[in-house]
């Protein structure tokens, strides 16, 4: 029987209350410090923890929706407002970290497999897993299921549910991580900024959104998602996202579009309202119920996902040392595009904002050749 706390207006207005919330924390002194990407996802994880919202155990179509259509749609929105010069001299430095990034995950996981040896624990799932998380930490979730559907992991309930789990903490902690690494880093080592030939700041006037901009947003936005869908039907190797930002791309550089108010505005509000999903399943109890299997799981993840980070730094430091970038690099392969442009945003880098799609995508074509080989190897 439905409670109040799973009816999905009440969990919608939940989520845009944790918006409304986090967006004037954000303006505090220390809220801004931390910024509104990472407030939210704070915010709404205590609310799914304190079983006020639901949370990724008793998950509701809600959330699949908001992951399904929303954070899609958000891209596309950020894109309109992303002209093609402003990759000029990012582009190379991102695909360069990006690999770095992708490199550093194989490496967290191998090395990881052989410190804490989960093996012992899980048996022979434990190398699907690491294929698993090797799969969804260099692309995404889109890895995760594909190398866990060739294996039939999906068929056992529990691991799979806790691994996943587990994924959904250590992501949530990893976006902290990446916003408080540039300060942190900053104070040992001093970065150099990759500029953009032609970063695309959005004017404050462009963002005030009329009648006449929300209408035709709201057509292009509901209108590219079915292209992008009959696409994907059509040519199901094309991936639906990579589809997506190309219409998006290529509309930026008409100058009707592209002077449509408040692209940027109704995109990043998008965002932060599946970020707030992010949040409501960031679950601990889900992962202190599969006790010694659950405590395996994240210290193997977490080590992982660490050592990433480590080599991520250390390597992407020597060839770019610019912070903010390798942040949103490191972001891309753990946490996803959708949280690598939260933070762009949160950095104001948004001429990055298009490299992070297309890396993004990268990470998808890659991350299941890696998963696959990562099980391979052990």
């Amino acid at each position: 029987m439905m409670t109040f706390t799973d009816h999905p207006l009440y969990v919608l207005a939940m989520l845009c209350f944790m918006v409304v919330v986090s967006v004037y924390a954000a303006k505090t002194k220390v809220g801004g410090k931390v910024g509104a990407a990472l407030l939210v996802i704070v915010f709404t994880a205590v609310l799914a923890n304190l079983k006020l919202i639901p949370s990724a155990s008793n998950t509701i179509p809600l959330y699949k929706g908001i992951f399904t259509y929303i954070a899609p749609i958000s891209i596309f929105y950020l894109l309109l407002g992303v002209n093609l010069q402003s990759i000029k001299k990012a582009g190379a430095p991102m695909i360069i970290l990006f690999l770095i990034g992708s490199l550093a995950t194989v490496m967290g996981i191998l090395i990881a497999w052989f410190l804490v040896a989960p093996q012992q624990t899980l048996g022979d799932d434990g190398t699907v897993i690491a294929g698993m998380l090797t799969g969804t930490y260099t692309g995404g979730s889109v890895n995760f299921n594909a190398i866990a559907l060739e294996y039939n992991f999906q068929e056992k309930g529990v691991l799979y549910a806790g691994t996943i789990a587990v994924d959904n903490v250590i992501t949530t902690l990893w976006i902290v991580v990446t916003l408080a690494l540039p300060p942190l880093l900053r104070t040992f080592w001093k970065d150099k900024k990759v500029k953009a030939s032609n970063k695309t700041i959005i004017p404050e006037e462009k963002n005030a959104m009329d009648m006449h901009a929300f209408m035709w947003l709201a057509f292009l936005g509901i209108a590219a998602f079915y292209a992008s869908d009959l696409m994907k039907q059509l040519f199901p190797q094309i991936p639906f996202i990579l589809t997506l930002s190309t219409i998006g791309i290529l509309l930026a550089q008409i100058p009707f579009i592209s002077k449509l108010r408040g692209s940027h505005t109704l995109g990043l509000y998008l965002v932060y309202l599946f970020l707030a999903v992010i949040g409501a399943y960031c679950e601990i109890s889900a992962v202190v119920e599969l006790q010694q299997v659950g405590f395996t799981l994240l210290l193997f993840t977490g080590l992982a996902v660490l050592l990433h980070g480590i080599f991520t730094v250390l390597l992407g430091g020597l060839a770019y040392r610019d912070w903010e970038m390798i942040s949103i690099i490191s972001q891309a392969n753990i946490g996803g595009g959708t949280t690598a442009i939260a933070l762009a945003e949160s950095f104001d880098r948004k001429e990055l904002v298009l490299p992070a799609i297309l890396v993004g995508t990268l990470g998808n074509a890659l991350g299941t050749y890696l998963g696959f080989m990562v099980v391979g190897v052990l």
